[in-house]
C-alpha cells in the first residue's frame, strides 16, 4: 500500500502557544552597526491599516519607476519619555544589572503602573560614570504617554526597556545622560525610509479546538466516533508512553508576541489628521497627533502596543527615503 504523504497541519515554530505575560512586548536582541551612539528603539499604538500611491524604488523589480499600491498601517507615535538609565555588567556568560538612575522629573501618570523610585534610590550618574568602562550594556527605561492619544482610552504607561546601540560605552552614556528626564519623538530615533522590525501581541482568540487552532481535517463519518469529528484521530504512538507536545490538541489560541521583519516606514508626520479616513479609524478614531507610516501589515489589534527597533535582517546598506504621491483617507467604515 503506498504511504501518503502531506506537511503537517500547523506550524511548531513557536510553541509552546500560551498566552503572553504583557502586552508589552520583551525584545531580547537589538543590532548595532553605526559609529554614532544612537536609541535604538521606539514605540507606538497601531491606528488601523490604509494604502498609498508611491513610486516603486526597489531594484530589479519588473514595476521599478512606476506608481504603485501598497498596503500600509498607521501607528499612533506620541513621544516618549524617559524615566531612568541602566547599566549592565558581563555575569556569567551573559549580563546582569549593575546599577541604574532615575531622573528627577517623572510624569504623575507613571504612578498608575509601578511604584516610582524615591530620589535617592539607585545610584548617581557620576558613580556610573566613574565606572562605565566596565559596563556591557547600557539602556533607557522609558514609558509611552497615553495621556497624548487621541484613538487609546488608557491612562496607565507603558513601561520598556531601550538599549542604546553603536559607538563607545562613553558616547553611550553621554547620549543617555542628555536623554534623561526628556522626551523623545520617533523623529529623532527613525528616519522616513529607516528598516524597521516590530513586535507586538497579537490578537487573542482564547481556547480553541484542534482544528481551527492548527488546521487540521474533519474525521470523515465512517471514522468519527459519536457525530464528533472536530478532534485528531490518535494521541500518538504507544512509545513513548505520554502524549507528544507536537499532537494538535486545544488550548490558548492568540495574544502570542509576535516579531516581522524588514518592515519599512514610509513617511512620519506630526498632524495625523492627514492620513486619517474619513470617519476616523474602526475601533480607534481620530489621529492627531504624530504618527508613522508602516508597509505592510503589523501584529495585534487596533490600539495595541508596537514595538520598532532598527532591522537586524537587513539586507540594504542605506535607507532610501520613497518618493509618497498619495495617501487614502477614503472612509473604511463599510460604507
Amino acid at each position: 500500500m503506498a504511504t501518503i504523504h502531506r506537511p503537517r497541519r500547523g506550524s511548531l515554530a513557536s510553541s509552546p502557544r500560551k498566552r503572553a505575560k504583557s502586552q508589552v512586548p520583551r525584545t531580547r536582541y537589538w543590532a548595532a552597526g553605526e559609529e554614532k551612539a544612537r536609541m535604538d528603539g521606539f514605540a507606538g499604538y497601531k491606528a488601523g491599516m490604509t494604502h498609498l500611491i508611491m513610486i516603486d524604488d526597489k531594484p530589479n523589480s519588473l514595476t521599478e519607476g512606476m506608481e504603485i499600491s501598497v498596503p500600509v498601517t498607521i501607528l499612533e507615535t506620541p513621544p516618549l519619555s524617559i524615566a531612568a538609565l541602566r547599566v549592565y555588567e558581563k555575569y556569567n556568560g551573559g549580563v546582569r544589572a549593575a546599577g541604574e538612575a532615575w531622573s528627577e522629573k517623572l510624569d504623575p501618570y507613571l504612578a498608575r503602573s509601578i511604584t516610582v523610585p524615591k530620589n535617592k534610590r539607585g545610584v548617581s550618574l557620576d558613580d556610573i560614570g566613574a565606572q562605565i568602562d566596565k559596563m556591557a550594556e547600557l539602556r533607557l527605561i522609558a514609558y509611552t504617554n497615553p495621556k497624548l492619544l487621541t484613538g487609546v482610552p488608557k491612562k496607565n504607561p507603558d513601561l520598556m526597556e531601550i538599549q542604546v546601540n553603536s559607538g563607545s560605552i562613553e558616547d553611550q552614556f553621554e547620549l543617555a545622560r542628555g536623554l534623561l528626564g526628556s522626551t523623545v519623538p520617533i523623529s529623532s530615533v527613525f528616519g522616513t525610509g529607516s528598516i524597521i522590525d516590530v513586535s507586538a501581541i497579537t490578537k487573542g482568540k482564547g481556547t480553541q479546538g484542534p482544528v481551527k487552532r492548527w488546521g487540521i481535517m474533519l474525521q470523515k463519518r465512517k471514522h468519527s466516533r459519536g457525530g464528533k469529528r472536530r478532534h485528531i484521530g490518535n494521541l500518538g504512538p504507544w512509545n513513548p508512553h505520554h502524549v507528544r507536545w507536537t499532537v494538535p490538541l486545544l488550548g490558548q489560541m492568540g495574544y502570542h508576541q509576535r516579531t516581522e521583519f524588514n518592515k519599512r516606514i514610509l513617511a512620519i508626520g506630526s498632524d495625523g489628521g492627514e492620513i486619517t479616513p474619513e470617519g476616523g479609524f474602526p475601533g480607534y478614531g481620530v489621529v492627531r497627533g504624530e504618527y508613522a507610516i508602516i508597509s505592510g501589515s503589523v501584529p495585534g489589534p487596533s490600539k495595541r502596543l508596537v514595538r520598532m527597533r532598527n532591522a537586524v535582517r537587513s539586507k540594504d546598506a542605506v535607507a532610501k527615503t520613497p518618493e509618497v504621491l498619495y495617501v487614502s483617507t477614503d472612509s473604511k467604515q463599510g460604507l
